[in-house]
């Protein structure tokens, strides 16, 4: 069907996503309902896949393929989102926005951005005339991104089963995967995204490469801003104190999965480097319970 706007449909997609996160600002701020926020985001990613796919008209096996992760994960993600905030009531995410139309507007523009640069892999694959046949690395592209879907769709509905039992009230989640991570749901996000950069690496020329921005902010704005930050945060304020919390958060990695008998005994640096254990994800825990933490801390990683 040819070419939309410009040859890569960057314009395109940032016209669309600008306008579909527009409406749903315009009926969060007017009705201050904002139930549908986190389904704005991800099903605008469906948008963009199955749009480019269609607008470009090219039917590329890759193409079909990175287009159907996208909805997966998307319908997956939109409605599993949509049916716990719906469950839970109001997002407290946005106590303090709902009526403070600059910091509600500050919000949904992240999120445009957020839903504009991840996409960008998919949608440079789904504009490019390049075809060429399938590559090994777009295989194991396919498998990092089953890994993580299966992932993150596993540690979602496990938490939201731990928090909907009344046994569980106070209590934080180490159930199933949650055991090896604290943020088992965020590793999986971010993996998935990278399975599919790395699938729509065969297509990819010149300026193109630069796609790979869609998982790097991905990975830093859940490791430095929005994610894992304000989780830690939170977490340290509610369970703090208790020596359990403190055994569990220096024994369970903050991300990638691993045996507690693993990373418990790793030495700090070496956790920070590579597993990022920052040490701003503890800015707020209590100093005071700090040589229990470390001391209970290690010897259940020895005994483990």
């Amino acid at each position: 069907m040819g070419t939309v706007i410009d040859s890569h449909f960057l314009a395109l997609t940032a016209i669309v996503t600008v306008g579909y996160q527009l409406a749903f600002f315009i009926i969060t701020a007017l009705f201050k309902f904002d139930k549908v926020t986190d389904f704005a985001g991800s099903t605008n990613f469906i948008i963009l896949g199955i749009l480019t796919l269609v607008v470009k008209g090219s039917w590329h096996a890759r193409q079909v393929i990175l287009t159907s992760f996208v909805v997966i994960w998307g319908l997956r993600l939109g409605i599993f989102l949509l049916m716990r905030i719906l469950q839970w009531g109001e997002d407290r995410r946005f106590d303090e926005m709902r009526g403070n139309i600059g910091k509600l507007s500050v919000f949904w523009t992240f999120q445009a951005v957020w839903v504009w640069t991840v996409s960008l892999p998919v949608t440079v694959v789904n504009a490019s005339d390049r075809n060429p046949p399938i590559q090994p690395q777009e295989i194991v592209g396919w498998i990092i991104w089953v890994v993580g879907l299966i992932t993150e769709a596993t540690a979602d509905q496990q938490k939201l089963s731990f928090k909907n039992s009344p046994a569980n009230r106070g209590k934080w989640c180490t159930v199933g995967i949650w055991k090896f991570s604290r943020h088992p749901n965020y590793f999986g996000e971010i993996f998935l995204w990278w399975g599919v950069f790395l699938a729509s690496t065969p297509v990819l020329k010149g300026a193109e490469w630069l796609v790979i921005f869609g998982p790097i902010f991905l990975t830093l704005l859940l490791l430095f801003v929005s994610g894992i930050p304000l989780l830690e945060d939170s977490a340290d304020k509610k369970f703090g104190t208790m020596v359990e919390y403190q055994i569990y958060k220096k024994t369970t990695s903050p991300l990638i999965p691993l045996p507690l008998s693993v990373y418990g005994n790793l030495p700090s640096w070496l956790k920070t480097a590579i597993f990022f254990e920052f040490p701003f994800y503890s800015k707020n825990f209590p100093q005071g319970e700090r040589s229990n933490w470390y001391r209970e801390g290690s010897q259940k990683a020895a005994r483990d």
